[in-house]
């Protein structure tokens, strides 16, 4: 017996001795036979040797009989109790959070100073690389997909289908939203892509490696923006800053994520950035239900199957039983 078998009734095995109190408390069904009356009975008997008997018969039960109507009445009990597998709760992931991932993709993205693996890859394939596995592990958040360089974009709005987010962002590649690094205008570009959605939780990751071009919006003003709109964005710092011809603007990113209580993160390396990832999935958690989901596998149709199954075969065998007996007579 599994150890996950259980009855969802099993109060209904208490009504096991029911029909021995039903005989019980009825009496017996008595048969009257028809009867002659005469004076000389005692007589007649002697001379043809017979004994007289009751003129009521009471039916009796053959053991046959009985050990049939108890196993009909025992697969009926097993079927009302509801046998059944249960599972292992499985926990209900909740949709209560909006995430958008802001990537850069200027042409300094194209650097090929990040490994993955054994091979040299760009800073971009790497990013793209590890974005890709973050998506995927994002179960209940609503994932949309914003890039930016020169002008910001829209890849994919905010949807809970991983695999065509992944499909798009498979074939997106540097320079696509043009040279320079505008964070401001990808800011406001977010905020309107938020405005259109009614969930409460609103969280936007950007990843840049550059300094904001000074063109347009400032990204100041457009984080201060973003955080009357309860969106919070966490920034990460791609490249070393410490390398020659970086041009990331470390105190900028800070200044935005603390605007909007967010974090900034570094990621010098693939290994970092996935570090910082993780780090992601625990201070932006996957939220679940209160209730959780228990799989549930019925097996009463099992025994009812067997009731319906051995009572059409004894009715059956009675049918033919009977049916000799004429013959016979």
């Amino acid at each position: 017996m599994p150890d996950n078998f259980e009855f969802a009734y099993f109060w209904v095995f208490y009504l096991v001795p029911l029909p021995l109190l039903i005989i019980w408390v009825l009496p017996a069904v008595r048969i009257r036979k028809k009867s002659l009356k005469v004076s000389f009975l005692r007589h007649a008997a002697e001379l043809s040797g017979q004994q007289p008997t009751k003129g009521v018969r009471q039916l009796k039960r053959p053991w046959i009989r009985q050990v049939v109507l108890w196993a009909l009445w025992t697969l009926a009990l097993i079927s009302l109790a509801r046998p059944r597998l249960v599972g292992e709760p499985d926990l209900v992931v909740k949709t209560s959070r909006n995430f958008l991932m802001v990537a850069d993709i200027s042409f300094s993205m194209a650097q090929k100073d990040w490994e993955l693996g054994d091979e040299k890859v760009s800073r971009w394939e790497a990013v793209k690389h590890l974005m890709g596995k973050f998506i995927e592990e994002r179960e209940g958040d609503r994932m949309g997909i914003l890039l930016f360089g020169s002008n910001a974009y829209t890849l994919a709005p905010f949807t809970s289908d991983s695999h065509a987010l992944l499909q798009l962002l498979d074939d997106t590649d540097v320079g696509m939203a043009g040279q320079q690094t505008n964070i401001g205008r990808a800011i406001g570009k977010s905020i309107e892509l938020f405005a259109n959605d009614t969930l409460p939780n609103k969280v936007l990751l950007l990843l840049t490696d550059g300094a904001d071009s000074g063109i347009g919006v400032s990204p100041f003003d457009a984080a201060e923006l973003a955080n009357t709109d309860s969106i919070t964005i966490h920034t990460i710092g791609i490249g070393d800053p410490a390398s020659l011809g970086a041009d990331l603007d470390e105190e900028a990113l800070q200044h935005i994520s603390k605007l909007t209580s967010g974090q900034y993160f570094l990621a010098k390396d693939a290994s970092e950035m996935e570090r910082v990832f993780e780090v992601l999935e625990e201070i932006e958690p996957v939220e679940y239900e209160d209730e959780t989901y228990v799989p549930v596998q019925e097996l009463y149709f099992y025994p009812l199957a067997a009731l319906f199954a051995f009572s059409f075969f004894t009715a059956f065998f009675i049918y033919l039983v009977k049916l000799f007996k004429r013959k016979e007579q």
